[in-house]
């Protein structure tokens, strides 16, 4: 295998051998400490923009499934593991990973210390890497520079698609910043036909249409960038019932007169622990965000922060009475797992009628 670095924007170079795709890649360099899941991680649309790192040593046993891929290709910007399996064992594999990612042309590194460069992002904050046979030619200057642009227009579908519930009590339009599979599924599961709807769907359009409830979707990026979207939720707050996750969870915050800042190394894994302020339970929940709503910013009058990280405070989950609407930053969602927190699904259909 060719030898291949990981250059940090800091200087730090790490040495690796090559697999997946030939050639090299730039991108923000984010951590992720689930234990399995990785084929959910490698096709999150939320990932845009990004080299993905496992903190979990050994990565692709299990093979590719596709059954279980979030989306239908893969959009990070690289992939950096301890170590990855070649000869998986699973009667469910269809392909390996080191395929799959020649097939999504995604550059990836195995062999290096992952342990180390994960203390360097926590304690130095997210930087930008770049994975390269010739770490000498490296631009710092232009490496530091590198920012995520226009993420949830890039990942984003660009025409509606309806997915048929079995047994349908409600109709609900999903807004799609970068949306997971599974959102779909469990919506569907519950009785709720879906309308997939592109990031930048006018609110007079979606008002106009038959459906009982709106879901926001995870997505990508910055959510200050979305200056588009958060004009159109504007128009449909109070209008219809709303459940936000992850990127939407921030978008509607927005919305509302909220702000949001940048996490010095974000969260993102299966064992998030949240605390619900209502009565003090913690919850495990899956979790990729660099960015989150700042509670302190909620207007009283309109909303309240309902759950909170709790390593460290961050606001995890605003309520908005008033306007009928919810949104978590977690994802209860989470393919594969933890499932501690579905039932916020539940409370959504509770916010259209309730069961009938």
């Amino acid at each position: 295998m060719q030898k291949m670095y990981v250059v940090l924007s800091d200087g730090h170079i790490f040495e690796g051998q090559g697999f997946g795709a030939t050639g090299e890649s730039l991108g923000e360099l984010v951590f992720t400490t689930g234990m399995v899941g990785y084929i959910e991680t490698l096709t999150d649309p939320s990932y845009y923009g990004q080299i993905v790192m496992h903190t979990f040593p050994l990565i692709g046993n299990y093979g590719m499934i596709s059954e279980d891929m979030e989306s239908a290709k893969s959009v990070v910007k690289g992939y950096v593991v301890r170590e990855w399996c070649e000869m998986p064992s699973n009667f469910r594999t269809e392909t390996d990973i080191d395929t799959f990612l020649k097939d999504n042309n995604i550059v990836a590194v195995s062999g290096v210390d992952t342990r180390e460069i994960t203390k360097i992002i926590r304690e130095e904050g997210v930087m930008n890497a770049y994975i390269t046979s010739d770490p000498s030619k490296v631009d710092l200057t232009a490496l530091k520079s590198y920012v995520i642009k226009d993420a949830v227009k890039s990942v984003s579908t660009l025409e509606k698609s309806v997915h048929k519930a079995e047994n349908e009590k409600y109709k609900v339009a999903l807004m799609d910043y970068g949306a997971k599979e599974n959102i779909v599924r469990e919506l569907q599961a519950r009785g709720c036909t879906v309308y997939v709807l592109p990031y930048n769907t006018k609110a007079e359009e979606i008002l106009g249409m038959d459906i009982d409830g709106i879901m926001l979707s995870n997505g990508p990026g910055d959510p200050s960038e979305n200056t588009e979207p958060i004009a159109e939720l504007q128009k449909l707050l109070g209008k219809k019932p709303i459940f936000g996750i992850c990127l939407g969870h921030q978008l509607l915050a927005l919305a509302a007169g909220g702000k949001t800042e940048k996490l010095k190394y974000g969260h993102r894994g299966a064992n998030q622990p949240v605390k619900r302020l209502s009565d003090g339970r913690v919850f495990i929940t899956s979790q990729n965000h660099g960015y989150a709503v700042i509670g302190s910013s909620i207007d009283e009058t309109k909303g309240k922060v309902s759950f909170v990280n709790a390593n460290d405070g961050t606001c995890e989950g605003v309520e908005y009475p008033e306007l009928n609407a919810y949104t978590v930053q977690f994802h209860p969602e989470a393919c594969s797992g933890p499932t501690d927190t579905k039932f916020l699904f539940d409370k959504f259909l509770s916010m259209m009628g309730g069961n009938r």
